[in-house]
């Protein structure tokens, strides 16, 4: 009996056994951890200008496609058959101007040199009349016809010099031949363009994320028949908790994963912090530079993100389950002094994965319970030192 009271009384002067933790110094990195979505800064919605029935689609969503490759191709008969009537426009055009080349211009100097010999001929005649008139040779009506015959030449003379004029370099006939043809060919280059258009190509490298179209649909100007990824630049979308937003700044590294991945991660930037907070979830966008994204990495894939915002070298801590009231104005600890549970009032520091800095309030070496042990202030206890597993080198 004596000896079972002498353990008893041991046990009760020793106290109970207790786990504890000791403030090391140890290298500190604070970390804000969100989730989010991986998205290109830009998508491409790619759609018909023209209305038409599609004769085929080429391409399945997912496919990494080409700048200029076919994505969907409409029925084209009729731009086809347009496209005909416009060659044969310009084909007209063309032999108008060159019958006016080859035939209109010889022609009408041919007309010219005709008149002006006629011309001469009727003006000596004339004279000749004229002469006889004043010698009383001939009578007054002889002279009057020679004069008409010589105002007729002149006439027809001045219409040769117009028709070589007009269908000359700088003339009327030329000008409306050469609009005739500009006019052609402009009809064949709207012809030519709406048949392209029923090609619906991909306007630059990257991947259809969405496909909303199959063959024998009627399609028409307006509608999103699909979505292009466009290669490039990745970025990550992420809401952070409004609570981190003092400690986020344009710069900060990251690391990110997938939980298809997750032994991968890769580095990333964050390169905006909206300037305002989305009032329903109390949250503010975030978006960061992935400058080489994985092969693996999809479009919308969610992902977990490690943000760096804080680190400090051989910084005093302890396991952020050793902290009580860490919410609070005044956080505290519960501490071992002379083999007695004491509350201790600390002044915390970053905040890492696990472990809390203490800028005052404890010392390197000094033990502090966890919060989870039910131990009255003041109590005796019996400190059973516990290794941090996440102590050492982040």
């Amino acid at each position: 009996m004596l000896a079972g009271l002498a353990l008893l009384g041991a046990r009760w002067w020793l106290g109970p056994p207790t786990p504890v933790f000791a403030a090391t110094r140890t290298d500190l990195v604070q970390t804000v951890v969100a989730s989010g979505r991986v998205e290109t800064p830009l998508r491409v919605e790619i759609g018909s200008q023209v209305t038409g029935t599609v004769a085929g689609v080429p391409v399945a969503r997912g496919q990494a496609v080409r700048q200029g490759q076919l994505l969907v191709l409409l029925e084209s008969s009729e731009q086809e058959a347009a496209l005909a009537q416009a060659k044969a426009g310009v084909a007209q055009a063309r032999a108008r101007l060159a019958q006016l080349d080859q035939f209109g211009l010889p022609a009408a100097r041919r007309s010219l040199q005709q008149a002006e010999i006629n011309l001469r001929t009727l003006r000596r005649q004339y004279q000749r009349t004229h002469e006889l008139r004043a010698r009383n040779f001939v009578g007054q009506a002889a002279l009057d016809e020679a004069r008409r015959n010589l105002q007729l030449a002149q006439s027809q003379r001045e219409t040769a010099r117009l028709q070589v004029q007009n269908n000359g370099a700088a003339g009327a006939e030329r000008a409306l031949a050469l609009a005739a043809l500009e006019q052609a060919r402009a009809a064949l280059a709207a012809a030519d363009a709406r048949l392209a258009q029923t090609d619906i190509v991909a306007p630059q490298d990257g991947v259809l994320i969405a496909r909303n179209v199959e063959r024998g649909d009627v399609v028409q100007p307006g509608k999103v028949l699909m979505v292009l990824s466009p290669a490039g630049p990745v970025q990550v979308v992420l809401p952070v908790d409004e609570r981190n937003l003092a400690l986020l700044r344009i710069g900060q590294q990251a690391l990110v994963s997938a939980d298809a991945y997750p032994s991968q991660r890769m580095p990333a930037c964050i390169a905006y912090i909206n300037p305002g907070v989305d009032a329903l979830r109390g949250s503010v966008e975030v978006r960061l530079d992935v400058p080489t994204p994985p092969a693996w990495l999809r479009q919308d894939m969610t992902v977990s993100v490690d943000i760096e915002v804080a680190r400090r070298a051989q910084a005093l801590s302890v396991p952020a389950e050793t902290i009580r009231g860490a919410a609070d104005s005044q956080p505290w600890v519960m501490k071992v002094q002379n083999r007695r549970a004491r509350p201790q009032p600390v002044t915390l520091g970053l905040r890492g994965t696990g472990r809390t800095e203490v800028l005052h309030g404890l010392a390197e070496g000094e033990q502090v319970l966890p919060s989870t042990a039910t131990v009255a202030v003041g109590q005796r206890i019996r400190a059973q030192l516990q290794a941090f597993r996440g102590d050492g080198p982040p």
